[in-house]
């Protein structure tokens, strides 16, 4: 059995916020690029496009993800046409409806779509989790045309996210839902929902019989939170080990999964790491990951995955004492990543540019065996 978490960072379509912060971390870079193409004596046609897709991305030319789209009515429907101006003519009661309205959320390149297929493709895993999912029908839709409806049983939750990211669950053949349960709804003393998205609980039978239970979650990065950002992870924290241990997890079958956004060594992830018996997949000795190129290969950055992979952990795979002696295989998929400048490590064909990066997250698998 094989069970994976991936933070898919959307599927089909982003909320404008969250692509405005990833252009505002990449920028830097992006006009560094561009102005050495622009000093370029002879360019290929290749270089061309790489500098409209720059002038796109910084902002010079910005049509792709135009706040406008216009709406025109016809036979009882309605239909949208993009790149209209804000000047365009306003709803009128005499003509047909033609008027313009602001999209809160941007299209995922084709090519992006592609790859996120490629890295869940990588290890095809039993059970997967998806973080940062849209809605149900991207998640079906997903199935069935990039996934070859791999996936029998679909589920997906929403969350307290203010951007409409849930969780989605996807098993395959023989391995049945048996229940689930969310925790939007738990407060602090304060009143506040504990979990900025949520942490949702899976109890999952297996071919041979066997249950397994799941606990996903997703924490929001630093710069999404407010002032009190590392109080909240500590209080998520501290209320997962709560629920991990009313199941008894030293003697049963689980895995706390998600995008916890901290290294292991981080005092706010104690409650999980030093509180209960749970270890991460990456520290078994069977975990494998491609390892950096040059002399990045001997190189450890503190809070990376280990030695020869300096990726910044923030994905997590920890397994119950009991579930991690059954650990067969397991390791990091991050073919899908797109590096900025260093460390470099091999990525899919298909990616050329960051546009087409499958997420800004790795996979974390584990093969079990289970008796």
């Amino acid at each position: 059995m094989i069970i994976a978490t991936y933070n898919i960072q959307n599927i089909f379509h982003r909320d404008r916020a969250l692509i405005k912060k990833y252009r505002e971390e990449n920028r830097e870079l992006w006009i560094e690029e561009f102005e050495r193409l622009m000093v370029m004596g002879m360019r290929t046609n290749k270089e061309f496009n790489r500098l409209r897709t720059l002038s796109k991305l910084l902002g010079f030319e910005d049509a792709q993800n135009g706040p406008y789209l216009t709406m025109v009515h016809k036979a009882g429907q309605l239909f949208l046409k993009k790149d209209a101006a804000s000047e365009a003519n306003k709803a009128s009661p005499l003509t047909n409806w033609n008027g313009w309205v602001r999209l809160n959320s941007t299209p995922i390149n084709e090519v992006a779509i592609a790859n996120k297929a490629k890295v869940v493709e990588e290890v095809s895993p039993d059970i997967l989790i998806l973080l940062e999912v849209e809605d149900r029908s991207s998640l079906l839709e997903f199935n069935k045309s990039f996934l070859s409806d791999t996936y029998t049983h679909i589920l997906y939750l929403e969350t307290n996210d203010l951007y409409g990211r849930g969780i989605g669950l996807l098993t395959k053949s023989g391995y049945e839902v048996l229940a689930m349960k969310s925790h939007v709804n738990d407060f602090d003393e304060n009143g506040n929902p504990i979990f900025d998205m949520d942490l949702q609980e899976y109890k999952i039978s297996t071919p041979n019989g066997k249950i397994v239970s799941i606990l996903s979650t997703c924490f929001l990065d630093n710069l999404e939170h407010h002032k009190d950002a590392k109080s909240k992870i500590e209080v998520q924290s501290k209320k997962i080990a709560e629920v991990y241990k009313d199941k008894d997890g030293p003697n049963e079958l689980i895995a706390v999964v998600g995008t916890l956004n901290v290294p292991s060594y981080s005092k706010l992830l104690a409650p999980l790491t030093l509180g209960t018996d749970l270890k991460d997949i990456s520290k078994h000795h069977t975990f494998e990951v491609d390892l950096d190129k040059g002399k990045d290969s001997k190189y450890y950055r503190l809070g990376a995955y280990k030695m020869g992979v300096n990726l910044k952990q923030s994905d997590y795979l920890m397994l119950s004492s009991k579930l991690y002696r059954t650990v067969k295989a397991g390791g990091l998929i991050r073919k899908g990543i797109w590096f900025k400048k260093r460390p470099q490590w091999n990525i899919l064909k298909s990616i050329k540019n960051e546009l087409h990066s499958a997420s800004e997250h790795p996979m974390v698998w584990s093969e079990l065996k289970i008796r």
